[in-house]
């Protein structure tokens, strides 16, 4: 089975459908957001501090991970989630408009019965935020099956 960038083993019959790494510094799409994103990434990175998000879409189930690492390779930290089909009451994404109406930032978001989870897409447009949507929607549809 092949090993994504995630980290994630998918299991036998089971296929990628996305996935999504999350941009954990920036707030959305608007350069001026992304620059200050990229220059507490730049002090994080000086120190020894990353985070890595990812979620993985398959055919068969949502997968959210999350991993801290410091002092530059130590793993001090790594959730994996799986999304219970059962406990998402919505899905969807929002456009927001950003730096005036330029630039549109994309987010995909879950509403569940402990949490709400929102990931900024990166470089998405309309067309792909309804992808990335579609496929979370069909991986817990075929769940509760």
């Amino acid at each position: 089975m092949a090993a994504l960038k995630s980290g994630i083993t998918l299991g036998d019959g089971e296929t990628l459908v996305l996935e999504l790494e999350a941009e954990l510094w920036a707030a959305s799409s608007n350069p001026i957001a992304r620059a200050i994103g990229e220059v507490k990434r730049i002090i994080a990175m000086i120190f020894g501090f990353k985070v890595k998000g990812f979620m993985v879409i398959t055919n068969k189930r949502v997968v959210e991970i999350s991993t801290q690492i410091a002092c530059y390779i130590f793993t001090i930290g790594r959730q994996v989630k799986y999304v219970l089909p059962s406990s998402v009451k919505e899905i969807g994404y929002n456009r927001t408009a950003t730096c005036g109406v330029f630039c549109p930032a994309y987010h995909l978001y879950y509403d569940s019965f402990t949490q709400r989870t929102s990931i900024l897409l990166k470089g998405a447009d309309e067309d792909g935020a309804l992808k990335a949507t579609d496929a979370f929607y069909a991986a817990i549809a075929y769940a509760n099956v």
